[in-house]
């Protein structure tokens, strides 16, 4: 059984129920799930996991959210190489511009992105679910 973690932010509850279909969709593979938030999640905690969903909307200028997510991503980049993972998240203006700054970091950090993120805008529709969903089965 792998172990999936799924560490997102919400701040109205788009992100959450993006999280909650990955959740659901790795469990419908058999994964052991454990879902975070940024202030529980450290860099230690990295190497217990098979894989790892980290999802954040995008904020301001189109960025992680700055005051809890973005530190927490900071500090466990670093523990990402070889890390089989995912990124989703929702945005309200722009064109995804974060998640594709987002997605150069994992690489960079040498993390391995198991499947395209998934992004909506605004509340996630029944299509953005099943991707989430997608998403979460893929990294079980």
């Amino acid at each position: 059984m792998s172990k999936v973690a799924v560490v997102f932010w919400s701040g109205t509850g788009n992100t959450q129920a993006m999280a909650e279909a990955v959740q659901a969709g790795a469990a419908s593979r058999g994964a052991a799930v454990s879902m975070f938030g940024p202030s529980e999640f450290t860099p230690e905690m990295v190497a217990g996991f098979d894989a790892i969903a980290f999802g954040c909307p995008a904020m301001g200028a189109e960025v992680l959210e700055e005051a809890e997510y973005e530190p927490m991503f900071a500090s466990v980049e670093g523990n990402l190489t070889g890390k089989k993972i995912a990124l989703f998240g929702s945005y309200g203006w722009g064109d995804g511009q974060w998640m594709r700054d987002w997605e150069a970091r994992c690489n960079a950090a040498g993390a391995l992105l198991a499947v395209e993120s998934v992004i909506c805008n605004d509340a996630p529709d029944d299509q953005a679910l099943d991707d989430c969903k997608g998403l979460g089965a893929a990294l079980a």
